[in-house]
Formats: structure tokens, C-alpha cells, sequence
């Protein structure tokens, strides 16, 4: 069983910025994709970027100009990378892994726990 850690949630001021991190207790088929899901209460899970081992990486298209993601296969880690901060960001963060970077929160094989960040003055 995979597990997924992430770190670097918090809370921050609108315009700010914040470094997501996730961690994959191996590597393997299921670490093939790595990705970010948010969710806010009685609203569904979305996808927000996710990166494949080989180095391709997609994020959002309504979050591109302020959120990147990157990854370190050495470290089986992927960074989230969010600037410029809105209240509207304020979610549940999850990690998630699978054999290829699917929308589907339904198709993620493993998850991590999450990690709040809350954005607010």
C-alpha cells in the first residue's frame, strides 16, 4: 500500500504565496502520475496539475498563470507551486497517484491524507 504525505499547507493572506509538497512512499506503476485535487466543502474534488514521470506536467487552465507544478523522481516528491493567493483558493489540497494522469478524482488509485490552506485577511 502506497502512501502519500503531503506538506505545506497553512494559512496565508491574499496575494501571497505557497509551496505544496508530496511525497510517495515508493515508486512504482502507480507513481507514473502524480497529482493535486482540491475540494471545498459540498463541492466535488478537482484536478488542479499533475506530472507524469517522464516530465510532462499540466495544471489547470483557469489556474496556469498562478500555480506550476514540478517534480523530483528522485525523491518521489511533487511541489505545488501557488502564487498570488485568493480567498477563492481556500480548499483541502490532496495528493494523488495513478498509472496515467487521468481528471477523474474517481480513477486515482492512491490518495494522501490533504493538507488545508486557507486564504484570508
Amino acid at each position: 500500500q502506497m502512501l502519500l504525505t503531503e506538506s505545506g499547507g497553512g494559512s496565508a493572506q491574499p496575494g501571497a504565496s505557497l509551496r505544496l509538497v508530496c511525497t510517495a512512499s515508493e515508486s512504482g506503476h502507480y507513481t507514473t502520475c502524480l497529482s493535486w485535487f482540491r475540494q471545498t466543502p459540498g463541492s466535488e474534488r478537482e484536478k488542479v496539475a499533475s506530472a507524469y514521470d517522464s516530465g510532462r506536467r499540466n495544471v489547470a487552465k483557469s489556474l496556469a498563470g498562478r500555480f506550476s507544478i514540478s517534480r523530483d523522481n528522485s525523491k518521489r516528491t511533487i511541489y505545488l507551486d501557488m502564487i498570488g493567493l485568493k480567498p477563492e483558493d481556500t480548499a483541502l489540497y490532496y495528493c494523488a497517484a495513478a498509472g496515467s494522469c487521468y481528471d477523474s478524482p474517481d480513477l486515482q488509485k492512491f490518495w494522501g491524507p490533504g493538507t488545508q490552506v486557507t486564504v484570508s485577511s
